[in-house]
């Protein structure tokens, strides 16, 4: 009886192999109405997301796809694979020159319900009918969530740059219709029930409004591999695994990921480059972590002796707390490179070699914007406190109690919105190790 389960097994997924089907799209030269074919492309990704079934892929031309009725998300509700960066025709393929882009407005952030992500994953929450044996690919595209924010006209903003300090909703700039969308570029579901596997390489998450890639997943493996994160909130890669019984595995290799910002403007908590959570065996190599607002990389959140870490051979540089930041109860060890072999007996960790520090900062000549650098390295934050002196606040004085008063805050910059075209120079800054330059 267990043979012929089996059998039945692997003939499913023979089946399900030889049955994937092609779609293409092409915003400038397709049509709705057409097959999908390279020859007679859809011109919306959300009408190729309509029709895929479990294991198609779809080729995206160059644009900026807007979402349905241009909504500025779109959502995968079977497992499918996305390959961004072709001309328009389809003869080429160059994610950094055929750019395949999502980058919603403002003027649309009332459409923003019903996803979470700019690329919003939600298979069937029934483990009995969900998607299994799967495997996704999510290739060359541009994520940027920069102007679908508000920014303050103002406040926050150093000479030179095109906008002032990233605003939280309610508060907006005058001249935009709402504030801003705070939501994930590529979000995927607790509640979902997919089993498979799912890669996420060549792709840029620019000016992203919360976590760049927010990954709940059930089961299987995750690879986030050779992408550039740059000036994103919160953190840049978390990946959570919402399986309580099971662990993932998750590689992250060859990512650059710089400029990750706090959660609110007192740059007091978040802003990490990388997090990893309880029940996630986690191989994180080659990377270039760097200018994030707290920490490198943080594995604080979860139980650390359920989950195994693996951290090696990246490169560090001017995290602005601490490189690293790990559980060493009953406290949290904030630690930089030069520190790094105190972490190796560490619960849950299993290896910490090869990590080094920037050694030569001319690699990044031409490739970071130099006024953004050169704003966040003299970034100043002040927080000012005024108390009523009258007799209220006397009396709450001799009781012990809390004063009343306000607290103003200031600081230089917040999340400024970074020119998206020059993210792509992140690529190939140093040979073997952060992103690399996109195979074609």
């Amino acid at each position: 009886m267990k043979r012929l389960c089996i059998s039945v097994i692997l003939f499913a997924m023979f089946l399900f192999t030889a049955s994937a089907a092609d779609y293409y799209v092409s915003l400038s030269t397709g049509r709705n109405k057409n097959a999908g074919t390279k020859t007679s492309p859809f011109k919306n990704l959300w009408k190729a997301l309509t029709v895929a079934k479990t294991g198609d892929v779809i080729h995206i031309a160059e644009g900026n796809y807007p979402g349905r009725l241009r909504c500025g998300w779109f959502k995968m509700t079977v497992p499918v694979s996305l390959y961004g960066g072709y001309s328009k025709d389809f003869t080429t393929r160059d994610p950094l020159k055929y750019r395949t882009l999502f980058q919603p407005e403002n003027k649309n952030n009332d459409k923003k319900s019903g996803a979470l992500g700019l690329l919003h994953i939600e298979f069937e929450r029934n483990p009995m009918k969900a998607p299994k044996g799967f495997d996704i690919v999510i290739d060359g595209i541009i994520f940027d969530d920069g102007f679908a924010s508000s920014y303050h006209a103002v406040k926050g903003k150093p000479a030179g740059f095109d906008t002032g300090m990233w605003l939280e909703g309610p508060a907006k700039n005058i001249s935009d219709k709402f504030p801003s969308a705070n939501r994930y570029c590529i979000f995927s579901a607790a509640a979902s029930r997919g089993e498979g596997n799912i890669t996420i390489r060549n792709c840029t998450f620019v000016n992203g409004s919360n976590m760049a890639v927010c990954l709940n997943w059930f089961k299987g493996e995750v690879k986030t591999i050779n992408n550039v994160f740059c000036n994103n909130r919160m953190i840049g890669i978390n990946v959570n695994c919402s399986n309580g019984r099971e662990r993932i595995k998750w590689e992250c290799a060859n990512n650059t990921v710089l400029f990750t910002w706090s959660r609110l403007n007192d740059l007091a908590d978040m802003g990490f480059g990388i997090r990893t959570n309880t029940n996630v065996d986690a191989n994180i190599h080659h990377n270039i972590i760097g200018l994030n607002v707290l920490t490198g990389f943080d594995n604080t959140k979860g139980n650390p002796k359920q989950k195994k870490t693996r951290l090696d051979n990246n490169i560090f540089f001017l995290n602005r707390e601490s490189d690293v930041q790990m559980t060493m109860s009953p406290s949290i060890a904030k630690v930089r490179v030069e520190g790094f072999e105190d972490l190796e007996e560490l619960d849950g960790v299993e290896s910490v070699s090869g990590n080094t520090d920037l050694t030569d900062a001319s690699v990044f000549k031409g490739r970071i914007n130099a006024r953004y650098l050169d704003a966040f390295l003299s970034m100043k934050y002040s927080e000012k406190t005024k108390l009523d002196p009258g007799k209220c606040n006397a009396l709450r004085s001799v009781l012990g109690l809390p004063l009343q008063g306000t607290i103003t805050t200031k600081c230089d910059m917040y999340a400024n919105r970074y020119p998206w075209q020059e993210a792509l120079n992140l690529f190939g800054a140093i040979n073997g190790a952060g992103a690399q330059n996109p195979v074609k």
